[in-house]
């Protein structure tokens, strides 16, 4: 199904009590598990994110969505352009499309590959090689895709290079990802020029994620001590990188034409792009809205995505026991991994169980009123996560007024994909 998206003219979302039984009537034809995407929730955060990058363009983050007619969506719009892939298979897919489906032209793979195969198909394939940009942080990538074609047996590679955008504290220490080893002016230089150097390569980008400052949670529920730390990093961080992410990018481009400066994500927006030196901003998690974005101060996404699970058992007349719901989110294990619930409101999941692989005990004041075959509606931590247990999700439109069902679309998965 093609989506198209516009600014919805009401925010039903605002108000739970319409928003979840208007969805769950919407759909109650269907056995859960299911997921769903609300058309007028995800135009919101999509025009909403446009509104915070102020102009600068930005690149669908695919790996948050995972949803080909979804992104095809996003990339309508204008201020979205390109795709921020997660792997080089993933990106040799968008890029190449199938029937009905021309394909992207213009994919980024946001992390290095060694994957021979599909190395080997991008260097012998001359529209892929003109599509997708592979990315590099080291010699011994360059070395790898060398090893599976020398330059005089196959086209050129486009490369983007990697900078670190972690802020070295001296007081905290290393904070952000561990992602490039390239950190420094020269250690940038240096890499540029080996890059321009060697046949067979062509370095047309360089990027930069700002995860401590796009990716932490600024205001923690019951937390104000950390938000305040929280804050005052990124505010330091920002400080930081923006002059080193200039002087780097001065250096890169005295050595190569680049064609794209990319940075940050959802949660830097305002400041990626308040840097001149950034071109574009890689964003997708924000088109969803997973509740881990409830807990920010400079922005609240509407919740597009959700899923549903059925009350199976009643442990206890004051419990009701789904089937399923440990659907648990990467990162540092901790509660703010597990899916929330979303409906009925004062819900809350058993700390010594938690989201179960097999099931997932509820209690408190609206637990002891659910019924075997009622229906939970819970939300992921993450973004794209979610699409890895769906097929599809089924979309819906509306308003407070009323929802319905128009149509359906197949996740990566749904399409038989799974890239990792």
């Amino acid at each position: 199904m093609t989506i198209s998206l516009s600014h919805p003219s009401t925010t039903p979302w605002t108000t739970p009590a319409r928003y979840w039984p208007g969805i769950d009537a919407a759909t109650a034809e269907l056995d859960p598990p299911f997921g769903v995407i609300s058309l007028p929730a995800l135009a919101h955060n999509a025009f909403e994110m446009l509104r915070r990058a102020n102009g600068t363009p930005i690149r669908v983050a695919s790996k948050s969505v995972r949803v080909r007619s979804v992104i095809d969506a996003v990339l309508a719009l204008p201020g979205f352009a390109g795709v921020l892939a997660y792997t080089l298979p993933e990106a040799l897919w968008l890029a190449a499309g199938d029937e009905g489906n021309d394909g992207i032209a213009d994919v980024v793979v946001g992390y290095p590959t060694a994957d021979r195969a599909a190395i080997r198909r991008l260097a012998t394939d001359e529209r892929l090689a003109s599509r997708v940009t592979i990315m590099v942080d080291s010699v011994a990538q360059l070395d790898l895709i060398d090893a599976v074609l020398p330059p005089d047996r196959r086209g050129i590679i486009r490369v983007c290079l990697e900078l670190d955008a972690s802020w070295n504290s001296k007081v905290l220490g290393h904070l952000g990802p561990w992602r490039s080893p390239v950190f420094t002016v020269d250690q940038a230089r240096d890499l540029a020029a080996e890059i321009v150097r060697r046949r067979g390569f062509s370095l047309v980008g360089l990027m930069a994620y700002e995860g401590q400052i796009a990716g932490l949670v600024d205001e923690p529920a019951g937390d104000p001590a950390r938000g305040a730390l929280v804050r005052w990093v990124q505010r330091q961080s920002v400080a930081e990188l923006a002059g080193r992410r200039a002087e780097v990018v001065a250096a890169v481009r005295a050595l190569a034409d680049l064609e794209f400066v990319n940075g940050g994500g959802t949660g830097s927006l305002e400041t990626t792009s308040a840097e001149p030196a950034v071109t574009e901003i890689a964003a997708g998690s924000g088109l969803f809205g997973p509740h881990l974005f409830d807990h920010y101060r400079r922005f609240s996404p509407a919740p597009a995505a959700a899923f549903a699970l059925s009350v199976v058992r009643k442990p206890t007349p004051q419990m009701a026991t789904l089937l399923g719901g440990g659907w648990v989110a990467s990162g540092p294990p901790g509660p703010d991994r597990l899916p929330l619930v979303a409906w009925p409101e004062g819900t809350r999941m058993i700390s010594r169980e938690a989201a179960g692989e097999v099931q997932t005990p509820l209690s408190g004041e609206s637990a002891a009123r659910l019924r075997v075959g009622d229906r939970v509606w819970l939300r992921h931590t993450k973004a794209g996560e979610l699409s890895e247990h769906l097929d599809a999700f089924t979309l819906v439109d509306g308003d407070a007024s009323g929802f319905r069902v128009v149509g359906t679309a197949p996740t990566y998965r749904g399409e038989g994909k799974a890239f990792l």
